[in-house]
């Protein structure tokens, strides 16, 4: 499997007791993480032993560190230098499960660079032969909005799948050219078709929307309630229970591997996705789980959709 992640990072991870303003915090652990949503995806992937690719920018030290990290886990990195700098994130764990963000804004991306990045994707995509392109994460300063659009033409042409997980503008503009599937959280969802999602059948009735759009499949974490998959063979709805959240920290990105990787459609995808999700989540940091950490037995996945049930903010899955 193939990821682009245009905007990566390294995402630093502190455990704090409980998170207070304007005083000195103690962290009981910390880690460092490769970030950004498409080198998650191809962490999750690399975790349950298959080949992957990511291409992305790389840009200074904390460049040449990320690329070691994601070598050291047996990921293949399709580097393209950028004069910036890659972003580092922060993100404070508390152990209720709340978490505190900050995230940079990356290095700007020259015109140059960003050609650089769609025909790198291009040309690995078609060396590797992949199934699968992952296209995740948010755009850096420096790519409009029909970037993303841009790399699912030329994806398309070289003959693979495109997943997509983006959201805003460069969702609405890649729309167009039809991604595979596209992977929204309950926000990104409600923002893609104006209006707020209250409950799951709202949530069906803006992924058939979005398909309306261009999609061909829509696979969206709607947080505690489970997943959505709405394609062309019907609508399923998954859920797992979680004994204990520890960060939510690239859950949405573990499903979406574990989609892909059962095959990207269908229920049987749908189940991969909602287990890796549940698993993610019990794990610390933006860990990635190995099958090991996944239950399937736990999982439910029914075409019987619990459409009045309602949508709250909390851990996606």
């Amino acid at each position: 499997m193939l990821t682009v992640t245009p905007n990566p990072s390294l995402d630093r991870t502190y455990e704090i007791p409980e998170l207070h303003r304007h005083a000195v915090l103690r962290a009981d652990a910390d880690r460092v993480d490769p970030g950004g949503k498409g080198v998650n995806v191809s962490r999750a992937v690399a975790a349950a032993g298959h080949r992957t690719i990511s291409v992305l920018p790389l840009g200074g030290p904390e460049g040449a560190l990320l690329a070691r990290l994601l070598g050291e886990l047996g990921i293949e990195v399709a580097g393209v230098p950028v004069r910036g700098s890659t972003r580092v994130n922060v993100a404070l764990a508390e152990p209720d499960g709340a978490l505190t963000k900050i995230n940079a804004p990356g290095p700007e991306v020259t015109g140059r660079e960003a050609e650089a990045l769609l025909e790198t994707a291009r040309t690995q995509a078609a060396g590797a032969d992949a199934a699968w392109i992952a296209c995740c994460g948010s755009l850096p300063r420096g790519l409009t909005p029909e970037w993303y659009a841009e790399l699912v033409a030329r994806s398309h042409r070289a003959g693979a799948r495109i997943a997509l997980d983006t959201s805003g503008p460069a969702l609405t503009a890649a729309l167009r050219e039809g991604p595979d599937v596209v992977k929204p959280n309950r926000d990104e969802l409600a923002e893609a078709v104006g209006r707020p999602l209250a409950t799951v059948g709202d949530a069906v009735k803006a992924a058939e929307d979005v398909r309306s759009h261009g999609a061909r499949a829509v696979l969206a974490s709607l947080g505690a309630a489970g997943q959505l998959l709405v394609d062309g063979a019907g609508t399923y709805f998954g859920s797992a229970p979680v004994r204990a959240v520890r960060s939510d920290v690239g859950a949405g990105d573990a499903s979406l591997a574990g989609f892909l990787a059962a095959g990207g459609r269908g229920p049987e995808a749908l189940a991969a996705a909602v287990a890796h999700g549940a698993a993610a989540v019990q794990l610390p940091g933006s860990a990635m789980p190995t099958p090991a950490d996944l239950d399937r037995a736990a999982v439910t996945v029914t075409t019987e959709v619990p459409l009045d049930h309602p949508l709250s903010h909390g851990v996606v899955r």
